[in-house]
């Protein structure tokens, strides 16, 4: 962002007068992601999850003097820091953005549709550049605020601005519209996402194609058929032969994408010879920003794709709210004809003070080690830098699981929006989040800024905690040999009886700890643990005379939450509400009460008392349309060979060709969590896609499976769980549910973090 404003320029477009004319080069609204806060205009937006007046003080202690706020409760005293209060201050950064785009002539290009948005954007901009001065949406940046955010990135110098437009709300696009003043347009695809908000899906695509309802025309795909498209342009998928010969991919989704970016390059002017050029170049930019596991303890931001000054910005913001705590270290790789470019490249990298700075070139050799290290590696294709990248990483199993946070955090925020407002979320990461990872979901969920965690067993808060993690975590699970651990990493334990409250008021009595938390489990029917109805006085009578502790939940399970319209679940949460006011009326300070799991928040949303828990919700793994799957399983083929008729396949020779057949051997067993039973024919994987099921009997590191259909060969990535096979259909197969299958996943598999 290269803002050029006084303060105050920006406080006349409010309505306010002010003499500081400070310089305000760009806007900041998350306190974190602040080095250096000189000439910056912190806007306070109050979130779902955060309210940014609550970081006012972190921002000025970063340097920044500038504020948008709309508490005046939040102006901090200091004589040098400047305040503009308003209503809103989201609406405030949209006026913003929509007075500095009214500025400039340039070409805006509004590019909106269920995906592919981002794709489109970058390849286009990808072209664009060889030609024009491009500024481009950070990311996938397309929300309201993402929208004036993006905005913001124009410049005097620009030429085409390309903005990406997502809709969260129904009439949103209405709004946005104004403060975008598009002059082209391309709907990239129309499916089902924010289908819920809408009475049909003609109403949800006439809010979309609403963003070019003042323009001549706009491009879309010429699939999206059955809707009146108006003035819209169809590209059809035989188009621009000639050039896709030059692009090597070839499913279908990314020839579609491609062709709108080539057809909006034609139309802005790009010559033909700069399109076929980018398009050979287009196949690198497949790559994404990977987050794993290196040696030494190293974690690894790999981000090799290309080095534009822009993305380089966002890499290092992303390295400095990812590190964990751990130093920092940017590795850039550039290539002798782009030494020029290093003075610069320092400059950006030393406002975001790395501990170290390396810039590699092609003859240079690769002899630095490190040890429990963050480290970002960039650099253009020609740099080749993913293979500093492959050095660096840690020697894994071929088998891996992709955790997408982009849906974990659209799922967090489709739950909230079933919520009230003033209800709190716990989110469940107990058994290695479900698979996962505990302690990379919990410095992500924290991020996000959940209210709390929950976890099963005290050394699974223990390792949150030893990573980081400040929030209030709840065990459900504490035996009296752990209480000392609970205490000192500062748990909240869950009480189930009087006998374990007694002995937890032992531990606290004798470490001189009063008015310590803990929370309250009732008996409501799960017959597992928790008081029951007629324990309840004494309950209320210990704590009552007891200043060691003070409950500060009441919390009970469903039997059968997953089962809507139930009378038993009613049962329960009428006895749950009865007990746990009961309870709340012996005492002053405002007890939280929680009942609905995942489960439970979509199907009885109405018993969502101060809390709810979610838990295998956040990955979409609960059959629901409105829900995307964050978790997906990968392998890749070891070997293809052809079996001649007659012979076995596997231990104990259970599969006896009939006819030659291809089998392909994949390094997934049940060591890593695939189970025997899926073998014999039972299970299968897709590879491309093409469904090959299994053949022979699952081994512990293998799986052989029939691919004489396809042209199947070594290195082909196999899809265990993802886009074509589910989660919830390998566990019907496997007459189990998701959970079990999860929390099967093996240690040794490699997790990767992705934020597409």
């Amino acid at each position: 962002m290269n803002l050029d404003y006084n303060f105050s320029e920006i406080a006349l477009i409010f309505g306010k007068e002010s003499r500081d004319n400070t310089k305000i080069n760009a806007v900041a609204f998350d306190s974190r992601k602040i080095v250096s806060g000189e000439n910056i205009l912190f806007f306070a937006l109050e979130g779902v999850f955060r309210n940014g007046h609550d970081f006012i003080q972190d921002a000025y202690e970063k340097g920044v003097r500038s504020f948008m706020v709309s508490n005046e409760n939040a102006i901090i005293s200091n004589s040098d820091a400047q305040f503009i209060c308003v209503d809103d201050t989201l609406e405030a950064l949209q006026k913003f953005a929509k007075t500095h785009r009214s500025k400039f002539t340039c070409e805006v290009v509004a590019i909106t549709g269920s995906n592919g948005k981002t794709t489109v954007k970058e390849w286009l901009s990808h072209m664009l550049n060889k030609q024009f001065v491009v500024a481009k949406s950070p990311k996938s940046y397309n929300s309201r605020l993402g929208v004036a955010l993006s905005l913001l990135e124009i410049t005097p110098r620009t030429e085409v601005a390309l903005i990406e437009v997502g809709i969260s709300a129904k009439g949103e696009m209405e709004k946005l519209i104004p403060i975008i003043e598009p002059t082209k347009g391309i709907l990239t695809s129309f499916g089902t996402g924010h289908r819920e908000l809408f009475d049909n899906e003609w109403e949800h695509f006439d809010e979309k194609i609403a963003l070019f309802k003042n323009l001549s025309s706009y491009i879309h795909p010429a699939k999206v058929v059955g809707f009146d498209t108006k003035n819209g342009i169809g590209i059809r998928l035989d188009e621009y032969e000639n050039e896709l010969k030059q692009f090597t991919h070839k499913d279908r989704i990314s020839i579609q994408n491609v062709q709108l970016a080539i057809r909006m390059a034609l139309d802005l002017g790009l010559s033909e010879s700069n399109v076929l050029e980018s398009l050979s170049e287009l196949n690198s930019l497949a790559l994404r920003m990977e987050t794993y596991d290196g040696i030494n303890e190293n974690l690894i931001i790999n981000d090799t794709y290309n080095l534009d000054l822009e993305s380089l910005q966002q890499s290092l913001e992303y390295q400095l709210t990812h590190s964990n705590g751990k130093p920092r270290v940017v590795i850039i790789g550039l290539t002798d004809n782009e030494k020029e470019k290093e003075e610069k490249i320092r400059s950006i990298i030393s406002n975001y003070k790395p501990e170290q700075l390396i810039f590699f070139y092609p003859n240079d050799k690769f002899d630095f080690t490190f040890d429990g290290k963050s480290i970002l590696i960039k650099g253009t294709r020609l740099a080749k830098m993913e293979r500093i990248a492959r050095e660096l990483k840690k020697v894994n199993h071929q088998t891996y699981l992709e955790i997408d946070l982009k849906c974990i955090r659209h799922n967090i925020n489709y739950t909230k929006s079933l919520l009230k407002d003033s209800t709190k979320l716990l989110c469940m990461i107990k058994a290695h989040s479900y698979g996962s990872d505990a302690k990379s979901m919990g410095v992500f969920l924290e991020g996000m800024g959940v209210d709390y965690f929950g976890v099963a067993y005290p050394d699974e808060g223990i390792l949150l905690r030893e990573s980081g993690i400040k929030a209030p975590i709840l065990v459900m699970n504490c035996e009296e040999s752990t209480f000392p651990s609970i205490i000192e990493y500062n748990l909240e334990p869950a009480i189930f009886s009087v006998t374990q409250l007694d002995k937890f008021i032992t531990e606290l009595i004798y470490r001189s700890v009063e008015n310590y938390p803990i929370h309250v489990k009732i008996e409501t029917g799960m017959n597992r643990l928790g008081f029951a109805k007629k324990d309840i006085p004494v309950l209320i009578d210990v704590v009552k005379s007891q200043p060691e502790i003070f409950i500060k939940s009441i919390y009970s399970h469903l039997a059968e939450a997953d089962v809507t319209n139930s009378a038993y679940t009613e049962q329960q949460i009428n006895l749950f509400d009865a007990v746990s006011n009961d309870i709340q009326s012996n005492f002053t300070t405002k007890i939280i009460r929680h009942l609905l799991n995942s489960d439970g928040i979509h199907n009885y949303t109405y018993a969502q008392f101060d809390m709810v828990r979610l838990g295998i919700g956040m990955y979409g793994v609960l059959g629901k349309d409105t829900l995307r799957n964050a978790i997906k399983w990968y392998s890749t083929v070891s070997q293809v060979k052809t079996i001649s008729a007659g012979n076995s396949v596997g231990y104990g020779r259970t599969f006896i060709t009939d006819k030659e057949m291809k089998i392909a051997v994949i390094p997934l067993g049940y060591a890593d969590g695939y189970r025997r039973a899926l073998g014999q024919g039972v299970g299968g994987v897709y590879i491309g896609e093409q469904y090959c099921p299994t053949v022979g009997n699952v081994c512990m590191d293998m799986i052989m499976v029939d691919v004489s259909d396809i042209n199947a060969k070594p290195g082909d990535k196999v899809e265990i769980i993802g886009n074509n096979y589910s989660m919830m259909e390998m566990a019907a197969k496997l007459g189990t549910i998701p959970y079990e299958i999860m929390t099967s996943f093996s240690a040794r598999m490699h997790r990767i973090f992705v934020d597409q």
